[in-house]
């Protein structure tokens, strides 16, 4: 059975790069997608050009709502789920310290990690997230829990245990070098499809997640990068911080380069992880491999993510709750880096991806220029970003990030129909706006203006409906 939903649709189309996502916008204020029985989409386009082949179809009219991608978040803390907003007396590593570490050590208890993989799935669902790069917990039981509860309720989650073989002596994520292997390559194996035809086919996958380069040892890191070259052409994942803080000798960037006497804090994932970055084992970049935050890279690390095709997670609503500085967006751009967009929760406060985006096009609109250049405007480092390029950066480029484009992450027909159904009468605030803006007379402008205020202005409340592969997903409240 072919299922059309009708609604106000848009999307980027085909595969641009975030500069050409205006031109890929695809907008149909009276569209119709049509999803088959696979829940692969064979038509997205103006109701009023709806093929007559689909004219017996069976429609679900969205009338009054949006119908947008599934939002992909591609950076994620499943441990703190029940943290967000915690105070820990200053920076990033006084938070972890003070509130993060013994906040995540609660999932020893399986009783407490059922209930938190029951609520993170949940938020999931509520919030339009359909796939999210998940840093897991270092609990066996826990993850067990995490990949269940997805399974059952149809979600698609990359996630794996948070390796740590650093970490203080009261610490409950804590394991032993050869502990921390054996209980990865155990994880990929339970858990990620190991062939070809099962990936086709899974929602759920495994990535290789030391938590960050403090948290392990060149053993570890040389550890992982053999199980990595043995498990990559398998479709396993890796994820992990980078240059997220750059507080002068304390920070976690002139710490993580004191510690390994290395020339800069990439090198430890790039194999080259011994004093003065000489090569100690494989690498663990590459087009499967996201790193989180990016703040404050070099030119030469950005260029060498760009060669390898790792991706950056972009996590603007973190970087403004531990005062980390923003991503230099022209400079990351401009070095070729595919730039997806995440929460970060818990040390983000915010699960939903266009509020997410809302910090986003805030922090760049208002980002300085670096110490030292022109301050005029022929440099200047703001920028208004469009919003199909807000849009991009939630959606298509975290299936990029995650080597699923072909999958889902726009209306493309024969992709998968994941998608958000948002509902501005469930939210008092955008739909009295959406119905009574100023409307530019010209028609571009006021699409433009149209999409802007439906990102900037959306809340959860607004999310009715949040399908994956055509199938409605259910919370369990």
């Amino acid at each position: 059975m072919i299922t059309i939903h009708k609604g106000h649709i848009f999307h980027i189309a085909g595969a641009p790069k975030v500069t050409q996502a205006e031109q890929a916008l695809a907008w149909h204020p009276d569209g119709a997608m049509a999803v088959d029985e696979r829940g692969r989409i064979v038509y997205c386009g103006n109701w009023k050009d709806l093929p007559a082949s689909l004219a017996n179809a069976h429609i679900i009219d969205h009338a009054g709502c949006y119908i947008m991608p599934g939002f992909v978040d591609t950076h994620m803390h499943y441990p703190q789920v029940f943290c967000g907003d915690s105070y820990g007396g200053g920076q990033l590593l006084e938070w972890l310290n003070n509130c993060i570490f013994p906040s995540e050590a609660l999932l020893a208890d399986p009783e407490y990690a059922r209930t938190a993989a029951i609520e993170w799935c949940d938020r999931m669902i509520n919030s339009g997230t359909t796939m999210g790069l998940i840093f897991g917990s270092a609990h066996p039981h826990a993850q067990d829990c995490l990949f269940e509860t997805a399974r059952e309720r149809g979600l698609r989650i990359v996630c794996g245990r948070g390796v740590e073989t650093v970490a203080p002596d009261w610490s409950k994520q804590k394991s032993s070098e050869e502990d921390a292997i054996r209980l990865v390559r155990a994880e990929i194996e339970k858990w990620h499809p190991l062939t070809a035809e099962a990936r086709k086919e899974a929602l759920q996958f495994v990535a290789i997640v030391p938590r960050f380069s403090l948290s392990v040892t060149a053993k570890t890191l040389k550890a992982l990068g053999d199980l990595y070259e043995e498990y990559r052409d398998r479709g396993v994942y890796f994820t992990s911080h980078l240059n997220e803080n750059a507080r002068p000798k304390t920070g976690e960037i002139d710490s993580t380069k004191e510690v390994y006497k290395v020339h800069s804090y990439l090198d430890t994932y790039d194999g080259k992880f011994l004093p003065n970055s000489q090569v100690g084992g494989k690498s663990l970049l590459g087009k499967r491999s996201v790193l989180a935050h990016c703040v404050h890279c070099t030119d030469k690390e950005l260029a060498r993510l760009a060669e390898t095709g790792s991706s950056i997670s972009h996590c603007p609503v973190s970087q403004f709750f531990l005062g980390s500085g923003t991503m230099p967006w022209r400079r990351t751009v401009a070095a070729g880096v595919n730039i997806s967009i995440g929460s970060d929760y818990g040390a983000g406060d915010e699960f939903f991806i266009p509020q997410v985006l809302n910090s986003c096009f805030k922090a760049h609109i208002s980002e300085a220029t670096p110490v030292g250049m022109d301050p005029y405007p022929t440099n200047d480092q703001s920028v208004a970003l469009h919003p199909a390029e807000l849009l991009f950066t939630g959606t298509l480029a975290g299936a990029r990030a995650l080597d699923q484009e072909d999958r889902f992450g726009n209306f493309d027909i024969g992709k998968e129909a994941d998608f958000v159904v948002l509902d501005p009468a469930k939210c008092q605030t955008m739909g009295m706006t959406l119905k009574h803006m100023y409307k530019n007379p010209d028609p571009k402008v006021a699409r433009d203006a149209h999409m802007f205020a439906v990102i900037m202005l959306a809340r959860e409340s607004a999310v009715s409906a949040t399908y994956v592969r055509g199938r409605k997903l259910k919370a369990s409240k």
